[in-house]
């Protein structure tokens, strides 16, 4: 009878181990990585990333260099008048994915998009200036500051300084900060490369570039 009970324990343990080996279980996600990238005249440091399927990445932005810089993610440099202009295909667009972008000035196609912290940002100098006696002085410089940037971003525009197509991230001043946060897809798999195209092209022929590696773990 004890014999009998224990071969029943060990085939029922066997039947078990079995059962467990046999099935099947999801793949336990990469964990979140984040990087910080300085940029300075001219160049990312790091500029070599690498990244896998299903990883949610950050990116600390800062721009240590004295000029403007931008960062755009994509493939094929496009060439106009014989200078580098944006990359043909872009990352994000091309995977269908918008980073999550805070700080800095997010660009999409050349148009400057309005984030939330920008705007609750705006709002709060604009309640701190109502019932001030000087708040129309200030809306008016505003107003003028505003017409100057529309018209220096149109000649921009005709020189190739920011009419790229795609997604940047870009950092006006010295000691500017921006973070960009996405989740990997699997349609970024392969090499993008990272490339900045201020002045006319000058900082990615200058040596603004580097890559970012996609990897299906």
């Amino acid at each position: 009878m004890k014999r009998f009970l224990f071969l029943l324990i060990v085939v029922s343990l066997v039947l078990v181990t079995a059962a467990c080996g046999s099935g099947s279980s999801e793949p336990e996600p990469p964990e979140p990585v984040s990087f910080t990238i300085e940029m300075t005249e001219y160049s990312y440091s790091p500029n070599e990333l690498t990244v896998s399927v299903g990883q949610e990445v950050t990116l600390n932005l800062v721009n240590k260099g004295q000029l403007e810089h931008e960062i755009m993610f994509g493939r094929d440099v496009v060439m106009e008048d014989g200078r580098p202009n944006g990359f043909a295909v872009d990352m994000f667009e091309f995977a269908g994915v918008e980073p999550e972008v805070h700080g800095g000035m997010l660009m999409i196609d050349g148009e400057t998009i309005m984030q939330d912290d920008m705007a609750e940002g705006m709002d709060d100098e604009m309640d701190m200036a109502e019932g001030d006696a000087e708040h129309d002085d200030e809306m008016d410089n505003m107003a003028m500051g505003e017409d100057e940037h529309d018209e220096g971003m149109a000649m921009e525009e005709d020189g190739h300084a920011h009419a790229h197509d795609g997604l940047m991230v870009m950092l006006p001043k010295t000691d500017d900060t921006a973070t960009m946060t996405f989740l990997v897809t699997e349609d970024m798999v392969g090499t993008w490369e990272i490339g900045c195209f201020q002045l006319e092209g000058v900082h990615y022929d200058s040596g603004m570039k580097g890559t970012l590696t996609v990897t299906d773990s």
